[in-house]
C-alpha cells in the first residue's frame, strides 16, 4: 500500500489557478464544489493524467513508439503518483464468464506473472512441487 503523500504545487489545468494540495493515502478522497470549481480537472486531467503518462513512460521504447507521449499536466510539481490504468468496464457479447481482465488479456500476463513467482505445492501433502525429468 502507498504511504506517500500525492503533492500537487501550482496546478494550472483549465479553470485551476495555482492550487497547492497534499492528499494523504489510505483513505476515501472526495472533491465537492460547484459546477466549475475544478473538480474533474484535479481528480482526472491533473492526477489521473500524470499518473498514465508515467505508467506509459515505465513502458519499454518499442512500445512507447505505438503510444505516442502524453503531455505533462501543468503543474510546478507533481510527486507521489504511482504509474496508473484505468479499465474501462463495458458490456461485451461474449460469455456470461468474462470479465475485465479476460476482455482486456490483464488476465493472461497475471497468470504467466503468479505461475514464475509461485512455488506450487501438493494439495494433499501440501509439499513443495519441483520439475520432474520425465
Amino acid at each position: 500500500m502507498q504511504s506517500e503523500p500525492i503533492v500537487l504545487k501550482k496546478v494550472r489545468v483549465h479553470n485551476l489557478k495555482g492550487v497547492d494540495l497534499t492528499l494523504q493515502p489510505g483513505g476515501l478522497i472526495v472533491f465537492t464544489g460547484v459546477s466549475g470549481s475544478g473538480k474533474s480537472s484535479l481528480a482526472f486531467d491533473t492526477i489521473y493524467a500524470e499518473g498514465q503518462r508515467r505508467y506509459i513512460e515505465s513502458l519499454s521504447h518499442h512500445a512507447r513508439r505505438f503510444l505516442g507521449e502524453l503531455p505533462k499536466p501543468e503543474a510546478e510539481s507533481i510527486s507521489g503518483i504511482a504509474p496508473t490504468i484505468a479499465i474501462e468496464q463495458k458490456l461485451s457479447g461474449r460469455t456470461p464468464r468474462s470479465t475485465v481482465g479476460t476482455m482486456t488479456s490483464v488476465y493472461d500476463f497475471l497468470r504467466v506473472l503468479f505461475a514464475r513467482v509461485a512455488t506450487p505445492h501438493c494439495p494433499v501433502s501440501k509439499e513443495p512441487l519441483s520439475a520432474s525429468s520425465r
